[in-house]
């Protein structure tokens, strides 16, 4: 896959898989991958791209969904209020993390679009196969994604990176995510 509107081309050719079979129908786009390997900037060129071209688009970034720095593998009881009433063409909703005040805040409401871009290390969780449009593996070597989530998170991540690497590569081994993927993208070097 050579550029951002490759990628967009691609998804967009695909059939739709969220909402009712007689009503508007939307395209699920799923960037999943290890910390730091650029899932956010490319769904930002991709958002970019897709509203430049007229195509109602949202975006959830997973880093909003979970619980804090254990909250990985509890993801999916964040997602299905978010993904299953968004497969029925209905609003869709899930709670925002607070990262300063450490716990989970106010109700997200996500209306159904034309392209949801759900970005984040789980997004590609099997349980929502069916909902899928299309999941990309976003990768970039160790050094890039480590220095990227530090620039990102700071010293205070520090702590908390080997947990959270042991929780991703294991849901990442469980999932088989990259193997699960439709493309795979590097996005540095």
């Amino acid at each position: 896959m050579g550029s951002p509107s490759d990628l967009l081309r691609l998804v967009l050719s695909r059939p739709a898989t969220l909402g009712p079979k007689d009503g508007a129908r939307g395209r699920l786009l799923c960037l999943d991958g290890p910390a730091g390997s650029g899932k956010t900037t490319l769904a930002e060129a991709l958002s970019t791209l897709a509203v430049e071209m007229g195509i109602s688009t949202t975006v959830v970034h997973l880093d909003d969904l979970y619980d804090g720095w254990s909250g990985l593998p509890r993801l999916s009881g964040q997602l299905d209020p978010l993904l299953l009433p968004l497969s029925h063409g209905e609003t869709g909703s899930y709670r925002r993390y607070d990262w300063a005040a450490g716990q989970l805040v106010e109700r997200v409401s996500v209306v159904p679009s034309s392209l949801l871009i759900l970005e984040g290390v789980g997004s590609g969780i099997s349980a929502y196969r069916p909902l899928r449009t299309l999941l990309v593996w976003v990768d970039a070597p160790a050094e890039t994604r480590l220095a990227r989530w530090l620039t990102r998170d700071g010293a205070d991540a520090e702590p908390f990176i080997a947990a959270w690497q042991r929780d991703e590569e294991a849901l990442f081994a469980q999932e088989r995510t990259r193997e699960a993927a439709d493309v795979v993208w590097s996005s540095g070097s």
